[in-house]
């Protein structure tokens, strides 16, 4: 991966000197119907040296680009589990054209402070859905919020919904806020704690978190739309441009 990446920067910048296709055919070792010679090879890389030692600003966004291709590759290949909620973990339109995902922990500040941005694209946006994965890396309380979630979401989506916003309004999670957050979705706690600790629960956080390690997701909220990887509580705008470009390239 990194001798591809390597490769792949180079042949970038030699595309920005105005060398590229002969560099591409350079690091396969031969043109068509001839080849390059060591001295063309010589001369090919000291005039790209010469392009990054003049202009080193482009360093950072040619890796930049080569991230994004590579966790596009990666959400490619995990769309259908991305994509494919846990039980009623999920809000919106359920014939969708845009599947925004959220990966989330209820003990982070930055996922709270992007919630109003979530419950304004579902508000606008009659065909986006979003996908919530719980992702509980700050701690006990996270782990056991996380599971009780999920025990939520077995009840539907309109009950998860419901638990998932009072989550949010009831503050850090406890087992305090988690009792307040059941009684104000209308669930019993009872109920939903049998299924807490069933396997299935289990495995939904741990495929989880086997996504973020793929996705080299930097921690919470991290999202998902499209082949794009976003990082952060980057705000409305941000998240409604990514939606409108899957539109637009679809």
């Amino acid at each position: 991966m990194i001798q591809g990446a390597r490769t792949g920067m180079i042949a970038a910048l030699a595309l920005a000197a105005g060398v590229g296709g002969t560099l591409l055919a350079t690091q396969s070792g031969a043109v068509t119907g001839s080849s390059v010679s060591t001295t063309d090879r010589a001369a090919i890389e000291a005039i790209v040296r010469d392009y990054i030692l003049t202009h080193p600003e482009i360093l950072p966004e040619a890796m930049q680009n080569l991230e994004r291709k590579e966790a596009a590759k990666q959400v490619g290949g995990n769309r259908a589990k991305l994509e494919t909620a846990f039980a009623g973990a999920w809000e919106g339109a359920a014939d969708a054209d845009v599947t925004l995902v959220e990966f989330f922990d209820y003990s982070c500040g930055y996922c709270r402070s992007a919630r109003p941005d979530v419950e304004k694209l579902l508000a606008e946006d009659p065909k986006l859905k979003i996908v919530y994965r719980e992702l509980p890396i700050l701690g006990e309380d996270s782990q056991k919020a996380a599971l009780i979630s999920l025990a939520a979401a077995k009840q539907g989506a309109p009950a998860y919904a419901a638990f998932h916003k009072a989550m949010w309004a009831a503050g850090r999670p406890s087992a305090a806020s988690v009792e307040q957050a059941l009684r104000a979705a209308g669930l019993d706690p009872a109920i939903v704690r049998t299924s807490a600790d069933a396997s299935d629960v289990r495995a939904e956080i741990n495929s989880n978190l086997a996504l973020q390690r793929s996705l080299a997701l930097s921690g919470t909220p991290s999202w998902v739309v499209g082949d794009t990887v976003i990082n952060g509580a980057v705000g409305y705008a941000e998240l409604k441009a990514a939606i409108a470009e899957v539109r637009k390239a679809r």
